[in-house]
């Protein structure tokens, strides 16, 4: 479906918040994965659990932009930090969930949530936004992270779940996957499908949400369960929107953004905002 303002232009968009950090190892246990930001649309998208939205009569004026950051890493055994949410005039998109931390620490809440740590509560996603994180049964594997399309560990022990496909920007880019739980095994567990990070192991530590994605970060690995890794950073969140091109976006300082043509419409990416009050003039 289409946004339709009072003069007759129609607007369609993408929004995703931050996403979250992936947990830290600690206390013999490796941390969950973090979940993708909550992903708003109402364009086309492949992913179950992504709803397009309704019309909203956006009118001309002036529209609050803010991109979310994502969720940083924190320290050994706690919880990754909640990605920041991104908004869109009177469209949120909820931030994701960090991981779960080493122990018996819980996956964050979130638009997906964070995989779990030793077989604690796992993080719930939003409704329509994005899906729960996996359960790390075991001192041997953290849960993977939520993504926008699917749970955490829906392919596998480990894995983040697959983002979303949208071809808003003229060809179909996957976003908003959930970031891997970290492992004591022998190869780099797997983020989901979008940009989320991989989960952190012997050979190598977790690797961060993919930018502007609002992917989920990796979960820390343990070590010979002696030094635990912490887990990796959220990727930021992202705002898309086409407008037919007779229509005008002008932009506030403080917004990053690039746009091309796409058939009749024009197609804004905006990247970054600089502070939590910067706008788009539609016109």
């Amino acid at each position: 479906m289409n946004i339709f303002n009072n003069v007759g232009f129609s607007l369609s968009y993408v929004v995703i918040g931050g996403g979250g950090a992936g947990g830290s190892a600690g206390g013999s246990a490796n941390g969950g994965g973090g979940g993708a930001g909550g992903y708003r649309t109402n364009s086309g998208t492949s992913g179950g659990g992504v709803a397009a939205e309704g019309a909203l009569g956006l009118p001309l004026g002036l529209y609050v932009l803010t991109v979310g950051a994502g969720g940083a890493q924190a320290g050994g055994g706690l919880q990754g930090g909640s990605g920041n949410p991104s908004l869109f005039s009177n469209i949120l998109s909820f931030a994701g969930g960090g991981g779960g931390g080493g122990g018996t620490r819980a996956g964050k809440d979130g638009g997906s949530g964070g995989g779990s740590a030793n077989g604690s509560a796992v993080g719930s996603g939003t409704t329509a936004q994005g899906f729960a994180g996996g359960s790390g049964a075991s001192l041997a594997e953290g849960g993977g992270g939520g993504g926008a399309g699917e749970a955490g560990n829906t392919d596998g022990s480990l894995f983040g779940g697959d983002g979303v496909a949208s071809s808003i920007t003229g060809s179909s880019v996957t976003r908003a996957g959930g970031g891997a739980g970290g492992s004591n095994g022998g190869t780099a567990p797997i983020g989901g499908d979008g940009g989320g990070g991989s989960g952190g192991y012997p050979g190598a530590g977790p690797s961060a949400g993919s930018a502007n994605t609002g992917s989920g970060g990796g979960g820390g690995g343990n070590i010979q369960y002696t030094s635990g890794q912490f887990g990796a950073a959220g990727g930021s969140g992202v705002i898309i929107f086409s407008l037919p091109t007779q229509a005008t976006a002008t932009f506030s300082a403080g917004v990053t953004q690039t746009s091309a043509v796409v058939g009749g419409n024009r197609v804004y990416t905006v990247t970054a905002t600089s502070t939590t009050s910067e706008t788009v003039t539609i016109s």
